[in-house]
């Protein structure tokens, strides 16, 4: 059984090693993920990818968790994390910021991942257009799955969020987002349809007070991407070794249940040619800086 690591917060890239000297930094691979679910998953999640990877690479893997998706985005280009879990935009923005940064591993769903928009299990809505006029609710501003191509697909049906809701909020998390819908917080939203899927799967979802809306068409979303810092603090070949490590995780013990927490059975390769959809996105609806 793969354990987990201890706690910590990401709370800023210049203090995530505070403490440490560059040496402890050097021999430290640290690796992160977007806080996109509970907090107990997430630790659950990577702590146990820290724990695989140590064990093949033979050298000290710890988890980094983010207190939000900037944070890690910023920990990624100054360094203080060489391996993250990113969403499409994410992505974009930490390879935008990294030149020599790659994306390299992915779920195969991930080549057609969708979002599923959500309503009060009482509401009268059937299209994107009929929410428009009630409260809205996205999840975090940088999810690719929770804002960025849901609004993508609300604008070309016509619908101008700020516009057309009587108040748009940003929940944080893609469970926050159901459950607040759920609660009849808001009146409508949206999330990563996996997270949603679960949450219904493991009957955490009440059917009398939520239901799906609509589920978008499919784009590439989360993947791993690598440092360039990678090969020359830990020795060249690294990076091959870690994208191995991530690829062979299903044949490891431990392993189809570590990649059950990612609601798949296997990694398989990306590339970074494959969001340019996303980056184009995000680019015409200004939610990329310069750079």
């Amino acid at each position: 059984m793969l354990r987990t690591v201890a706690p910590s917060v990401l709370v800023a890239s210049t203090v995530l090693l505070a403490g440490c000297g560059p040496s402890t930094q050097d021999r430290t691979l640290v690796l992160g993920g977007i806080p996109d679910q509970d907090f107990a998953r997430l630790e659950e999640r990577f702590g146990g990818v820290a724990d695989a990877l140590s064990e093949h690479l033979g050298i000290p893997v710890r988890y980094a968790p983010a207190t939000d998706y900037a944070t890690l985005v910023t920990a990624f280009e100054h360094g203080d994390v060489q391996l993250a879990w990113f969403g499409g935009l994410t992505g974009v923005q930490a390879r935008r910021a990294v030149p020599g940064a790659h994306a390299v591993v992915h779920r195969p769903r991930d080549a057609e991942f969708r979002s599923a928009f959500i309503v009060g299990a009482d509401s009268d809505a059937r299209t994107l257009r009929h929410p428009a006029g009630g409260s809205f609710t996205f999840g975090s501003e940088s999810s690719t799955s929770g804002h960025l191509m849901p609004r993508h697909f609300l604008v070309r049906a016509g619908v101008e969020p700020e516009r057309d809701f009587t108040a748009v909020n940003h929940s944080g998390s893609h469970d926050a987002t159901w459950q607040l819908v759920e609660a009849g917080v808001w009146d409508a939203g949206v999330l990563n349809v996996a997270v949603w899927e679960r949450a219904v799967r493991e009957g955490r979802v009440d059917p009398e007070r939520v239901r799906v809306l609509e589920v978008t068409e499919p784009y590439f979303d989360y993947h791993w991407v690598v440092h360039p810092e990678l090969d020359r603090r830990f020795g060249e070949g690294t990076t091959a070794r870690v994208v191995d490590g991530l690829l062979s995780l299903h044949e490891r013990q431990g392993g189809p249940e570590l990649l059950g927490l990612f609601e798949t059975d296997r990694f398989v390769r990306t590339e970074d040619a494959h969001y340019g959809a996303i980056e184009e996105v995000a680019a015409s609806l200004g939610l990329l800086g310069e750079g």
